[in-house]
């Protein structure tokens, strides 16, 4: 593997070390919140505050691995491999991750309702402007299809989007009934999403060649599934030379 081919994987590796054994410690806490205010289980009054807070944390992480794999893509096969890029679209884009990073540190900031979705909004626009770059494998763009809907892009913005949304509401989902509900539904199809970004991320890396592999892969015709040489390569016999 070469260096860039260690960047390719950087996303997937953060998002298993990272990501999900945290999304598993957030989503029990959460069960053990419910049980405390529910059930009135004997359960330490710290768990509300601890899920609350580590919460944040995932959805900070969640936006920066998706930031990464964003970033990876766009400077691997643009700027990484052709100098001629214009000068302005790199800056421009430099400038849209640096707002997108500041955006989701001011949202841990803020105090005011109308501010923290302002800034959740400003952080997913920040992510969905990144996203939308040619460079970035999208599978499809078409709601209509069902590779829209399973695509790893797509449900992985659609997971930014809830976590940010619940990270914005945080204050009201402690104070009202109302909102606790949305939340649970809110985490619901989050935990869906995960289970697709872990398969469709999965089914990723298996059509992602290597570097040096991608000049005989990218001869191959993708939709009859055929390869150049592939039928002699099947009809040859295997010699194997004994050692010794």
């Amino acid at each position: 593997m070469e260096f860039v081919d260690w960047l390719w994987i950087l996303h997937p590796a953060l998002a298993v070390v990272f990501i999900y054994p945290l999304m598993g410690v957030v989503a029990h806490l959460g069960e053990q919140t419910r049980h405390r205010r529910v059930d009135h289980a004997k359960l330490p009054p710290t768990v509300g505050r601890d899920h609350q807070d580590l919460g944040k944390w995932l959805t900070t992480g969640i936006v920066a691995v998706v930031l990464v794999a964003i970033t990876v893509s766009i400077v691997t096969k643009s700027f990484w491999s052709d100098s001629s890029q214009p000068p302005l679209r790199a800056y421009s884009l430099l400038l849209v991750l640096a707002g997108t990073v500041v955006a989701l540190l001011v949202l841990w900031r803020v105090q005011q309702r109308w501010q923290r979705v302002l800034f959740a909004l400003l952080t997913w626009a920040g992510v969905l402007g990144l996203g939308a770059q040619p460079e970035v494998w999208r599978v499809s763009d078409d709601p209509r299809t069902f590779a829209f809907w399973t695509a790893h892009y797509w449900t992985g913005v659609g997971l930014v989007a809830l976590m940010l949304f619940s990270m914005a509401v945080r204050p009201e989902i402690a104070r009202r009934l109302a909102w606790r509900r949305v939340h649970l539904a809110i985490v619901t199809v989050a935990s869906i999403l995960f289970v697709v970004q872990g398969i469709s991320g999965s089914k990723d890396l298996l059509e992602i060649p290597l570097t040096w592999q991608k000049p005989a892969i990218y001869q191959c015709d993708f939709n009859a599934r055929r390869c150049p040489g592939a039928e002699q390569a099947r009809l040859e016999p295997t010699v194997i030379h004994p050692v010794g």
